[in-house]
Order: structure tokens, then sequence, then C-alpha cells
């Protein structure tokens, strides 16, 4: 039985919703003033707290303080015969779950009471509610033929029903919508790789955008305009990441536009993002600047040009702009770059890229710490808000809210997490990702992968005449047959990228702007 104390000098003449809440099976507790209430809290639990502001000896506001102080998660709600300004700041400030104010009638809190104490399981009945009406739905469309942008829906609304069932009790809810989810991802795989050769090379116009169209199209636009732009790139940021924090970044800029784009293969950072950087594909890049493309057997960082070719690219469209771009890589950088927002915001363009969720990706399947902090998708999300909440990217996101600037907010691929492995064998040259190999002698069943013998039809540089692309479909991921069992288990539901499934290809791109 839910317990409620009511603190009230007047509590005589409050007996009526005492009856009241007892005949709708609450147990009320009464206290006359604050000592006795905190006499009350020290002896026994309760579950909501019914605070009066007007009393003699300690007041309400007092009372709040010293609860709130001890006892931090116990819902207080404010009953007041006055509605001064200044007394709600202060209730509100000291963390009050809600007010009331007198004369209250008993549905009002009949109603405060459910807010507060049921919302988590309405919430969750409602949503599983709500996702049991649109399964049938969404496994209607899974068997249409979709487009490009109908799977772009159908994957937003797949991460919205996620979100919605993350927190609720319902095991076998949330399990019917993974095995949902595993099936698109399953015919989202077919679809990309059944069009992508057309969509690269040209051939079908129906073709989604892709990265290294994505600035052309997305962002030069606004370099045209008075402001000063800020492309943020966040590296291996999923759309379902993009949705939780959301609601932090609303509370200081708004939504413009809210895009996904779709991520070209493989969807690593070696080629993902110098497409984007570059506008050009990485074949392309490398008969064009074959300087700045450092290949797959090559010693080196592959993305250390990404700025060069920025300015390649910006060139090819005849933007003659000041420009800068920065990699933060850890905390003391991005603080350092705080400080130097003032003089970027002379710049029309600064690119600033953030690589915290890529690192916490790999860290995730080298350390057992970071495994259990992050061991579903729900904790993944989880732990991307706590890094957000503290990290300067936010910072420079506060900093640009009341500033006239252009905001964006993209990435260049995300991740999936992998739980089915598929046997291949390969030299010791091939590549090292889980989700992609290339190499020669790649020795793997064809119906188990999407392979490319010939590299040029999708515009990936070719190693030698013997070396085809082969890539992971939906959660699958490669596994040696050499000590396959240890190997399996190692990998197995870690977050892995380079492949193709929904959560690595369908990617945000964001435009803010100043509330």
């Amino acid at each position: 039985m839910v317990k409620i104390l009511w603190v009230d000098d007047e509590i005589d003449l409050l007996k009526p919703y005492i009856l009241f809440l007892n005949a709708k099976g609450y147990e009320v507790i009464s206290a006359v003033d604050g000592n006795e209430a905190l006499d009350v809290l020290q002896s026994q639990n309760v579950d909501v707290m019914f605070l009066d502001e007007n009393m003699p000896g300690l007041t309400g506001l007092e009372v709040l303080d010293i609860v709130k102080g001890k006892y931090p998660a116990l819902p207080i709600i404010m009953i007041t015969k006055s509605e001064e300004e200044h007394i709600m700041e202060q209730a509100i400030g000291s963390k009050i779950s809600d007010y009331l104010i007198k004369p209250v009638n008993p549905n009002q809190i009949l109603l405060v009471l459910k807010k507060h104490l049921d919302t988590k399981r309405l919430v969750s009945e409602k949503s599983t509610m709500g996702y049991q009406q649109e399964f049938r739905q969404i496994g209607m469309r899974l068997m249409d033929r979709l487009n490009g942008d109908d799977w772009i829906q159908l994957y937003k609304d797949l991460v919205r029903w996620e979100l919605e069932l993350s927190e609720s009790d319902d095991v076998s809810i949330f399990e019917i919508l993974k095995q949902q989810k595993d099936e698109a991802n399953v015919q989202f795989s077919k679809y990309y790789e059944n069009n992508y050769r057309n969509w690269i090379s040209g051939k079908d116009d129906s073709s989604p955008l892709f990265s290294h169209q994505l600035l052309q199209r997305k962002l030069f636009p606004f370099l045209k305009d008075d402001k000063p732009t800020f492309l943020i790139v966040i590296d291996n940021f999923r759309f379902d990441q993009w949705k939780a924090l959301q609601p932090i970044i609303e509370e200081y800029l708004r939504v413009e536009k809210e895009d996904v784009y779709y991520s070209i293969i493989p969807t690593t950072t070696q080629y993902a993002r110098n497409a984007l950087f570059a506008g050009l594909m990485p074949s392309e890049i490398k008969k064009v600047y074959p300087d700045l493309w450092i290949d797959e057997t090559e010693e080196g960082n592959k993305n250390q040009n990404e700025h060069i070719l920025l300015q390649k690219l910006l060139s090819r469209y005849r933007f003659d702009i000041k420009t800068t771009y920065h990699k933060v890589l850890n905390a003391t950088y991005g603080k350092r770059m705080i400080d130097n927002l003032p003089n970027l915001m002379q710049n029309k363009l600064n690119v600033i890229v953030y690589n915290f969720i890529d690192m916490l990706s790999h860290a995730r399947t080298e350390s057992d710490l970071v495994r259990e902090l992050a061991e579903d998708e729900n904790a993944y999300r989880s732990v991307t808000r706590t890094w957000f909440i503290h990290s300067p990217l936010f910072e420079v996101l506060k900093y640009l809210s009341i500033r006239q600037a252009n905001v964006f907010i993209t990435t260049d691929h995300g991740s999936v997490r992998v739980s089915r492995p598929v046997k291949i064998k390969a030299t010791k040259e091939a590549s090292v990702n889980l989700r992609y190999k290339v190499g020669r002698l790649l020795d793997y069943n064809p119906k188990d992968v999407f392979d490319v013998k010939n590299p040029e039809d999708i515009f990936l540089p070719r190693l030698s005449i013997m070396s085809p692309f082969i890539f992971a479909r939906a959660n699958d991921f490669f596994a040696y047959p050499n000590n396959y069992n240890y190997y399996v288990q190692y990998y197995m539901n870690t977050f892995q990228h380079g492949g193709i499934s929904m959560e690595e290809i369908l990617v945000p791109f964001i435009q803010l702007t100043q509330k």
C-alpha cells in the first residue's frame, strides 16, 4: 500500500480528503508541524509527502530544505494558499515534485498522486499497447517494396519504439521489438546491396543522399549567408543516440531540421569520413589526390588528411572562405577550443570532429569494465548521454545557442551490436575489421556476405587483382575458424561498424538554430 505523509497544522480539517484517499487504497500518515513530520520520516518509509507551505514553527520551505537534504528521492507536493511568484520560485528551486493551490479538490489530489507514483507504470502500459497495435503495421510495411525514404521512416519508427519501450518492465514486448528490428535489418541489407552499385554509379535517379554528397547538398548553401557555420561531426554517432541527446540539446537550441542520410560502405572512418570531407568516393580520392589517400595495407593514420580534402572540396566549389578544422581526441583539447570560440566566430566555416563515441565503442570491446557499463543498447545510449552532459561539446553548443551561427551535427557512420558469427578464412594480409574484409584468397560462403569482386564497381580502391571486398549484413560478424569459440565469445554482443545495417548506414544530419 502507498503511504502518504500529509503535513499541515490544520490536519483535522483535512479528514474528508484522508477518508477519500483511504477509500482509494492509500494509507495517510498525518503530522501537524515540521518537527513531527521529520520524526515520522525517521521512523518509517513513506512514498510521497504533502507539505503545507504556511505553518507555525518550521515553515513549509524550511521543512522542504531539510527533507530534500536527507531524502532527495522522496516526491514532495507543496500545498499553499499563496500564489505569490517568489514562493513558487523558492519551492520549485528546492525541487518540489509538484504543487497544489488551496482549496484543493479530491480529484486534483488523486491526479497528482498518479502523476508522480504511477507515471512509469502508466507510460509503460501505454507504450506496450501502442507498439502492439503498430507491430502488425510494421510487419506489413516490411513486405512492401520500400524506397530509400521509406526505409528511413521505418528505421525512425523502430528507434522511437525502442526508446519508448526501453524503460518498460515488460521484457517480452522488448524482445518482440528486437526480433522485428533484426528482421528489418535483414531486409534492409538486401535492399541496400541490391541497389548500391546502381546508386553509386549514378544509374538510378532514385538514389538516396550518400556520404560524398552530403556537404555539397546540405551544408554549402549556408556558406553563402553572413553567419559563421559550425559543422560538428561526432564519429560513430547513431540515430538513436541523437534521439537520446535531443531533449538535452533542445533546452538551448531548436531543431530546425532532422535529416537522415546513407553512409557509403565500408561504414568506417577511413572510407565514409574521407568521402564526406572530400566530396568524392574513395577510389576517386585515390585517383585525384593519390598523396592524400592511404590504403588498407599502408602504415599511417588513414584520416590524417581530412582537413586538406575539405579545403580541396571547398576550392572545387569556388568557396574562398576562412575555415578551421579541429579534431577533439581528449577533454584538454576540447576545453582549450572552448576558450577559442570567440575567435572561431570570425570564420565562415568551423569543422569540429569528436571521437569519444568511437573510442567508447572500441573500449567496450576491449575492456570488461566498459562492457558492463554499456552492456546493451539502452546502456550504450545512457553512457553517451552522460558523456555529452559533461563534455566540451555541450559547452560549445551552449555558447552557440546565444550567438548568431549556423549549427549542424552529423556523423560518418554508426555501429551495430553483433550477435551472429560468420566463418571466413583469410591470409594475414587481410583487413582486421569484423564487419568487412578486403584481401587476397578470402574463403567464404557467398550466401553469407555481400561480396564485391570488382571494387571499382562501388568506387573502392583495388589493392590487388585478387582482392575483393566482402561485407557483413545485419548483426553478423566475421570469425576465423582458428580458435573459433574464443573469438566468437570475445566479440559477441560488441558494437562494430564497417558493414551493412540500419544502425551503421542510416545516420543523422541535424540543423540547429537559436531559439
